[in-house]
């Protein structure tokens, strides 16, 4: 179905109400009521900036699969596919022409560290979300990596709520510190998530593909919780 450009604008404009009459609250209800758990002052979210069961470090340890691709900017491309009205690809010009946004926030992982105050620079899901116009039956999302499991063809591959993943500072980013972002932290582009543990934002980032029911990536299939709040020690499935 070929959808016009007046057409795609309203659907647009219609996804955006969706989204501000969204209840955020009620993605994790498991944890609806409870105090978020943590030390030190509160940070720009209201949470303690150090979530339970962590430690802050200065440096920013390096994990990943085994596999870190040497991705260049030239060769990169970002396809955004699955229940939308307006799938598209972009390159890393048309990347860089979407809005940016500089943004200071908290890296959290889940093998019990945090970095605090990490500047970075890039493009809001939330953009790239608006732009491609989410069905209303789109629930989720699964973001998937260039690089793979040693000795496989399995890519990196992880879920995020739809609700979680507009929040305003989740980010595909491609600077760190005033620097382009390091190859073996994902870059030239990588999604950060930083209300949620870091293994939710996909690095060397491919595909954003839009979803209707929820699909495991390569960590929660492996027994990594599927909700990754860190101010409830959310770390590992329960079942």
């Amino acid at each position: 179905m070929v959808v016009s450009k007046d057409d795609l604008v309203e659907r647009r404009l219609q996804y955006i109400q969706r989204q501000v009459a969204l209840d955020t609250s009620a993605v994790n209800v498991q944890f609806a009521g409870r105090r978020p758990e943590g030390s030190g002052p509160g940070n720009r979210h209201g949470m303690p900036q150090l979530p339970v069961g962590q430690h802050e470090v200065k440096n920013w340890p390096v994990l990943d699969l085994g596999d870190q691709p040497a991705i260049t900017t030239a060769e990169w491309q970002l396809e955004i596919c699955g229940l939308v009205d307006n799938p598209f690809t972009l390159t890393w010009d048309q990347f860089l022409a979407l809005p940016q946004v500089d943004d200071v926030s908290d890296f959290h992982c889940v093998t019990t560290w945090s970095r605090f105050d990490n500047r970075w620079r890039g493009v809001r899901f939330s953009t790239i979300a608006e732009l491609a116009v989410p069905k209303s039956e789109a629930t989720c999302i699964l973001c998937t990596g260039y690089d793979c499991a040693p000795g496989s063809d399995i890519p990196y591959t992880v879920n995020v709520p739809l609700a979680r993943a507009v929040d305003a500072d989740v980010l595909l980013v491609h600077t760190w510190n005033g620097e382009p972002l390091p190859r073996e932290h994902g870059g030239p582009c990588r999604m950060i998530t930083p209300k949620l543990y870091a293994w939710k934002g996909a690095k060397w980032i491919r595909r954003i593909e839009f979803l209707a029911q929820d699909q495991k990536g390569f960590w929660e299939m492996r027994g990594y919780s599927n909700s990754a709040e860190p101010w409830f020690n959310d770390r590992y499935s329960q079942g």
